[in-house]
C-alpha cells in the first residue's frame, strides 16, 4: 500500500548528509539532493494538492546523533510523513577516525526504534530507506580526513552494514513503514552501468542516484 498525501501535509526528510545536501544554504531549506527532487516532481504532478516540505537532516549524523534533537528537529513539526534515511555513518568507516568506533546492530536498532515509537503513536505515517553501500574502491572521505580504501575495507564495512540494513527492514515490518530498498536498488542499477554512475564515493549519490532515490521514494505514495 502506498501513502496517501492529503492536500496541507507536511512531510519530514531526515537523515545524514545524503538528505542533507546542503539544505542550509539552499533557498527553500530542501537542498540539492533527492528531497528537492521529490518535492519538484510532486508540485509538478499534483499542482492541486499542495505539501509542505521539511528537510531536518544533518551530515555526518548517526542514529545516536538524531536522538537529542528529534523532539525539537522532528516530532515538535507534528508532520504527516517522516522519511528516514540513516545508518551509513553508523557503519564501521568511521573507525577511520579515531574518535569513532564500531557500533554493534544491536544498539543501533534499539536506538532507531526510539526514534519510531513517538511518531508511531502519534500516528505519522513513516518511509525508511535503506542505508547502502556501492562498491568503490578508493579515496573516501572518513571522519577528520581522507583514506584510501580497497577491496578488503569494503568487505568489512559491507559486513557491517547488512545486519544494519537487515535492522531497518524489520522496523518496517514491525512499524508498518513503507520500504524504500536503496541498497537493492542500487546495486541492481549498478548492474548495467558500473557504480560510479550512481555513487562516486560509494555513499554520497550523483544527480542520477538523487534522481533514482527520488522516484523510488514517489512509488510509496499517492
Amino acid at each position: 500500500m502506498t501513502i496517501t498525501l492529503r492536500p496541507g501535509a507536511t512531510v519530514m526528510f531526515t537523515g545524514d548528509s545524503i538528505t542533507d545536501s546542503q539544505r542550509l544554504t539552499s533557498e527553500d531549506g530542501l537542498g540539492s539532493g533527492y528531497p528537492l527532487r521529490v518535492a519538484g516532481e510532486w508540485g509538478l504532478r499534483h499542482p492541486d494538492r499542495p505539501v509542505t516540505w521539511l528537510n531536518s537532516a544533518i551530515a555526518g549524523h548517526k542514529v545516536r546523533d538524531l536522538e537529542p534533537r528529534w523532539q525539537t528537529d522532528v516530532l515538535d513539526a507534528r508532520p504527516d510523513v517522516v522519511s528516514i534515511l540513516v545508518g551509513v555513518n553508523d557503519m564501521g568507516w568511521h573507525t577511520l577516525d579515531p574518535e569513532g568506533y564500531v557500533i554493534p546492530v544491536e544498539e543501533f536498532a534499539t536506538g532507531y526504534d526510539r526514534l519510531l515509537a513517538p511518531l508511531a503513536a502519534a500516528g505519522t505515517e513513516l518511509i525508511l530507506v535503506e542505508p547502502f553501500l556501492l562498491p568503490i574502491h578508493g579515496v573516501v572521505e572518513a571522519g577528520a580526513g581522507t583514506a584510501r580504501i580497497g577491496p578488503e575495507e569494503r568487505e568489512r564495512w559491507r559486513a557491517d552494514l547488512d545486519p544494519k540494513i537487515r535492522a531497518v527492514r524489520e522496523l518496517a515490518r514491525a512499524y508498518g513503514a513503507r520500504l524504500l530498498p536503496a541498497d537493492r536498488m542500487f546495486t541492481e542499477l549498478a548492474t548495467t552501468t558500473g557504480p560510479e554512475y550512481w555513487a562516486e564515493d560509494g555513499v554520497h549519490p550523483t544527480p542520477a542516484g538523487h534522481a533514482a532515490l527520488a522516484e523510488a521514494w514517489l512509488r510509496l505514495v499517492t
